[in-house]
């Protein structure tokens, strides 16, 4: 049942990406370059509906985790009407919000006060996610490593359950990134990358409830997009900027325009999260004092880079003042 959940989590993805593909202005609407844009031409943007029917898949194995399941499939709704036609942020935001609150109160029963802050961690996981799709190939090999990852510590585990549900979910990414790799011919859209976010943050929660993994592995897996998009965030805060306004000042993005590219940006970026995702799961088998160091040079390694990414597009942007 494992292997036919793969399968069919390959093969859903595979056939409803490709036909968003072809679906050109008539079944996928289309991404128009807007300021935040790093692409030049419309692009057809409904192909994560065929990562989360794959994402489905998995039920074929198990129900033990149908509930998230359930709650992403909602949100996917929710965000295909808003890649149609574009919902309010407060909207949006208080889906996110109740998804992950539902999700919090039945599924895993911790204090009143750690609650709160699951939910809101949550939520911002499902929104950061959506942030950071918005270069070609990167959401979905992001997914692919980071779902995978959090498959192996499953396995680890012993939670079958959430193993398959992390498996189906890297496969299903894998396969759209047939379709969406540099060159991009469909983009996963809100319906991809909001139920990609909530499912991050929420099989992350369940495990540690299920003393599958510690509360900082979840962090660890997904720390280049939770780095970048709150780093950014913050920043954006700080400066009074409109927070919910499209902009081009990720650091991924930034890569991309100082000549980096779709495909060297993702690359690099894929090749960030592999060794964030192996020395997070090497963690799981070290002590307390073990797992400190690791997270404490992870940490380091962040800051360095986040200095020089900050170096050269303060070069990059006088130069193209001069």
């Amino acid at each position: 049942m494992f292997v036919l959940s793969i399968l069919l989590a390959v093969s859903l993805s595979y056939a409803i990406s490709g036909l968003a593909v072809r679906g050109i202005g008539v079944f996928a609407p289309l991404d128009v370059p807007n300021e935040r844009s790093l692409h030049s031409r419309p692009v057809p943007r409904i192909g994560g509906a065929g990562i989360v029917a794959g994402m489905g898949a998995s039920l074929v194995a198990t129900n033990v985790l149908a509930l998230p399941v359930a709650l992403a499939f909602l949100l996917a709704a929710i965000s295909l009407w808003d890649d149609w036609r574009p919902l309010p942020v407060v909207v949006r935001l208080a889906a996110h919000l109740a998804a992950a609150a539902v999700f919090c109160v039945t599924a895993i029963q911790i204090s009143p006060i750690p609650t709160v802050l699951v939910v809101v961690a949550i939520a911002w996981m499902t929104n950061l996610y959506n942030f950071m799709d918005g270069s070609d190939g990167l959401a979905g090999g992001m997914a692919t490593i980071g779902f995978g990852t959090y498959a192996a510590a499953a396995a680890v585990a012993g939670d079958h359950a959430l193993l398959t549900v992390c498996a189906c979910i890297a496969a299903a990414a894998l396969a759209f990134l047939r379709f969406n790799f540099h060159p991009a011919r469909v983009f996963m859209g809100d319906v991809g990358s909001i139920p990609l976010g909530f499912l991050g943050g929420a099989l992350g929660a369940w495990g540690v409830v299920r003393d599958g993994w510690p509360a900082w592995f979840p962090i660890v897996v997904f720390a280049p997009f939770a780095a970048d998009a709150s780093l950014t965030l913050l920043r954006r805060l700080l400066r009074g900027e409109r927070v919910w306004q499209a902009h081009r000042s990720h650091y991924y993005q930034r890569l991309v325009l100082m000549g980096w590219g779709h495909r060297r940006t993702a690359l690099a970026e894929y090749a960030l999260m592999a060794i964030t995702c192996i020395a997070g799961f090497a963690a799981l088998f070290l002590g307390a004092v073990g797992q400190v160091v690791v997270l404490s040079v992870l940490g380091l390694g962040y800051a360095l880079l986040v200095v020089l990414v900050d170096r050269r597009w303060a070069a990059y942007s006088r130069c193209r003042t001069v």
